[in-house]
């Protein structure tokens, strides 16, 4: 068995317009050295196999997808055997 944690993020080039509203509710609260926010999605998905490479292949294939859009995000995940 193994636990996916799987990290979804806008890519460099895209506009975060939630990102900019997080920074600016930061900045009013006196957090004023955030210089910028981006924000992501994180998910947990457990997996019923043994095989780390088919465990690879699923969560890769399951975020390019379902989980993130390749077009506007980037994907990265880590695996941990349960």
């Amino acid at each position: 068995m193994f636990l996916a944690k799987i990290y979804v993020t806008l890519k460099p080039a895209v506009n975060d317009p939630q990102g900019i509203t997080v920074r600016g509710g930061l900045h009013s609260l006196g957090f004023t050295g955030v210089t910028e926010v981006r924000v992501g999605k994180y998910m947990e998905v457990s997996l019923a196999t043994t095989d780390e490479a088919e465990a690879v292949r699923q969560v890769d294939e399951m975020s390019r997808k379902l989980l993130s859009n390749p077009v506007i995000e980037d994907y990265r995940f880590d695996l941990v055997p349960v």
